[in-house]
């Protein structure tokens, strides 16, 4: 098996991420690698432009992921990674994801992926896909 220094692993909270961080932490402790894990945050957009959402909530939704995050940090601890780290960034996840693997010398991705398929992945597009396509890196993808 390859043995990996710095382990990424992007997280949105499904239960996709939640199988891709439970293979990210295995990796890790199988190869004594460093896990960091990203949580790329997207202000929510509804409705029409001027359907305004109050600034306490879109906080308060912030507040919600950055305390997710770090209990998801907390588990990989837990399961004995010594070096763990959790960021939360704003922006385009693919974007934002690509910054992070060269930032982090990542040598492997791990990351989940909803496996939407025809007109949704049309529409939606697919992080994962993009992060395939570019990444400099070996990257896992788990469902």
């Amino acid at each position: 098996m390859p043995t990996f220094k710095n382990i990424l692993c992007p997280v949105d909270f499904s239960s996709c991420s939640r199988n891709a961080l439970t293979a990210a932490t295995e990796l890790a402790k199988a190869s004594e690698a460093a896990l960091t894990i990203v949580h790329v945050w997207q202000p929510p957009l509804f409705g029409a432009p001027d359907a305004m959402i109050p600034g306490e909530a879109i906080q308060t939704m912030a507040d919600d992921a950055e305390r997710t995050l770090a209990d998801w940090e907390a588990s990989v601890k837990a399961a004995g990674i010594k070096t763990v780290k959790s960021t939360m960034v704003t922006g385009a996840p693919w974007n934002e994801i690509m910054q992070l693997v060269e930032a982090t010398h990542a040598d492997l991705v791990v990351m989940g992926t909803h496996g939407r398929t025809g007109l949704k992945h049309a529409l939606i597009g697919s992080v994962a896909e993009r992060v395939v396509r570019h990444a400099p890196c070996a990257v896992l993808v788990m469902r």
